[in-house]
């Protein structure tokens, strides 16, 4: 049984405060986009000669994965605890980079919860499915769905975000990601935490033209201080075409939106990752 876990980007990202956990509360806008992995599970033989109830292999855009620590088998586990669920081979195929503030490792995570949800009808309910998925991390509860979501907390509480995908249908997408690891540690430890003068929800919700004005993601100052070339790949996306350009969550994939396909992406990018849709 296959399916697609989704990529994200974040229209906004605002960090409000810092918490007692050590946590962040922050306000943003997640909205799925058009640029999948491959997820696919399928029984196990019980004679099969496996350490492991869940055997995992990753291919395709995958850098020194650890499959016994990828959110695949992590989400296996999470339901396998609860669920009379049977042995499986999984194989991941990855298409969306890594270290690119896209959610691919949240959206396999949350998208497996689904997966054996289904398959084996364990009629969790979209709820539970998404404190389950909260568990593995603070935007996997976003992709149980995957639909335009208003999210605060960690990431975990979610409401509709009332706007973005009638703004944004028929727009195309573009992205470019350098070879670039951003360190999310330190980009938050140079955050000075507060709550905007206005809501990303709100701004989502005017005319795309106004948002380069307010639409701001707080981790572009210290990211991009640290990594100019993101910076430099942000213009070059408004020197194409784009209406808005941001770089989404902590890093290190800038995207643009664009009225028309833009013309000249992989050329204007040689060397980067580059992945156009329309939305």
């Amino acid at each position: 049984m296959l399916t697609f876990p989704c990529a994200k980007i974040n229209l906004g990202l605002n960090i409000i405060t810092e918490r007692a956990d050590g946590f962040h509360d922050l306000e943003t806008v997640f909205y799925p986009v058009p640029l999948t992995d491959v997820l696919e599970i399928k029984h196990m033989d019980p004679d099969f000669p496996s350490a492991t109830p869940c055997d995992l292999k990753v291919t395709g855009n995958a850098v020194d994965c650890d499959e016994a620590q990828n959110l695949v088998v992590k989400a296996y586990q999470l339901l396998a605890a609860e669920y009379e669920i049977p042995r499986i081979h999984a194989h991941l195929y990855k298409r969306i980079p890594s270290q690119a503030g896209l959610g691919g490792g949240s959206s396999d995570g949350a998208f497996m919860i689904r997966l054996l949800d289904e398959r084996f009808r364990l009629n969790i309910g979209i709820a539970e499915m998404e404190r389950h998925a909260a568990r593995l991390g603070s935007d996997c509860a976003f992709f149980i769905t995957a639909e335009p979501s208003f999210a605060t907390g960690r990431g975990e509480v979610l409401e509709p975000a009332d706007g973005p995908r009638g703004n944004l249908k028929g727009y195309w997408l573009a992205l470019a990601k350098p070879d670039v690891a951003v360190s999310t540690r330190e980009a938050y430890a140079q955050i000075r935490c507060q709550k905007p003068a206005k809501s990303c929800r709100d701004i989502v919700r005017q005319p795309i033209e106004t948002w380069h004005r307010e639409l701001t993601n707080d981790f572009e100052t210290p990211v991009f201080k640290a990594h100019p070339v993101l910076a430099d790949i942000k213009q070059r996306l408004y020197d194409l075409g784009a209406v808005y350009a941001q770089m989404s969550g902590s890093g290190s994939a800038i995207f643009g939106i664009f009225r028309q396909e833009p013309a000249g992406l992989a050329q204007a990018f040689p060397d980067l990752f580059t992945h156009c849709a329309r939305l």
